[in-house]
């Protein structure tokens, strides 16, 4: 089992109305991931890639060193939940990416995130 197979991803994103400006297209979603670690050895997130595409099909892409300034080291067992955003010009996209991740020998690895999509409720179909 390669070590990616080990990390447990769960995404849920919200509309944030209160900072969102529709007639501006400016639309602002808060996304919480959490990271579970359900290998036998801890774990640090190193870097992070996000591919994030807006209802017209334009993309963005993010690079950067950890996630919200940290670079976490997850124990075996357990996990790391932070929240973070992206604003869009549409009421509607979606976001996917992987975490560059190292093992407690140093070896390095990716953790795909899958597609999720960031929406107003009222645009879900």
């Amino acid at each position: 089992m390669n070590e990616s197979s080990r990390i447990c991803i769960q995404v849920q994103s919200v509309y944030v109305a209160s900072q969102s400006l529709p007639a501006e297209e400016r639309y602002v979603f808060a996304y919480t991931i959490t990271l579970r670690n359900l290998g036998r050895d801890s774990i640090q997130l190193l870097n992070r890639y996000w591919l994030i595409t807006n209802g017209n099909g334009r993309e963005t892409e993010v690079r950067g060193e950890g996630v919200i300034g940290e670079q976490p080291h997850i124990a075996a067992g357990s996990e790391f939940q932070y929240t973070s955003g992206a604003i869009l010009e549409t009421p509607m996209g979606t976001m996917q990416g992987h975490y560059e991740m190292q093992d407690a020998e140093g070896l390095r690895f990716q953790v795909d995130i899958p597609v999720f999509r960031l929406a107003i409720e009222s645009c879900i179909h």
